[in-house]
């Protein structure tokens, strides 16, 4: 049987090359619940299979391009397996993790550390380290509260040199289990640079853009196709 992954990967492609706004298809035995749209010309589908562990959550994200991420986390947000097909590469966590990521530590204590390692047959094994923690602030975007919070990571290679590393601020849902992206800072061999993928809009079934295969806004400015700072704008602690 296909993973949900292998089954949107191959539907997609069609949608994403069509020059008119289309949907993008569920596969079967999955159901999305939340579409959004960020700052940064991408625009992400949350949805949930039955075939998944509970707890489980998938996520779909396009740009002007098409499918850039498909990815999982499990009840406590850790990165369970992520696909990046512009780039060819997959990879998924590692058994027993140093430190797992937990969402429940970050928002009972304020605060979560990880140390976790992911393995891909195109790149081999990456160690994870960092934190996020909570600001304190809370916000409200297009009618969806929000816990504001600030993270750092740093990915290290099979060779035990540093990847890149990044720092900025996110956001969580309580209500859903999940991270959402904000602004951050990647840093590796060819630089820096910045990134804003904040929410603008959140867009639930049967409301108009729902499952939209066309982000909306930012869109037009040079995007950066730095595979690193992908990686470091899905999973800053994020999530993944």
């Amino acid at each position: 049987m296909k993973t949900p992954i292998a089954l949107l990967l191959a539907t997609i492609p069609g949608l994403a090359a069509a020059q008119s706004p289309g949907t993008v298809p569920m596969p079967e035995g999955c159901t999305a619940y939340m579409t959004v749209q960020t700052a940064g010309c991408t625009v992400s589908h949350h949805f949930t299979c039955e075939a998944d562990p509970e707890g489980w959550q998938r996520r779909v994200d396009l740009d002007e391009e098409g499918v850039a991420y498909v990815g999982a986390i499990d009840s406590e947000t850790q990165w369970v397996e992520s696909s990046y097909p512009r780039a060819g590469r997959a990879e998924r966590l590692a058994p027993a993790p140093a430190d797992p990521a937990s969402f429940s530590e970050l928002v009972e204590n304020g605060a979560d550390s990880f140390d976790f390692t992911t393995r891909s047959e195109q790149t081999g094994e990456t160690r994870y380290i960092g934190g996020d923690s909570l600001t304190g602030e809370t916000v409200t975007i297009d009618g969806v509260e929000l816990d504001r919070t600030e993270y750092r990571i740093r990915a290290i290679g099979p060779d035990g040199e540093e990847l890149w590393r990044s720092a900025g601020h996110e956001f969580i849902s309580r209500e859903h289990r999940l991270f959402l992206s904000g602004t951050s800072t990647v840093t590796g061999p060819e630089g820096s640079f910045e990134s804003d993928d904040t929410p603008v809009e959140f867009i639930f079934p049967d409301e108009q853009g729902f499952l939209s295969s066309h982000p909306k806004h930012g869109c037009g400015a040079t995007m950066s196709s730095l595979v690193p700072g992908q990686i470091a704008k899905e999973f800053s602690h994020d999530q993944l």
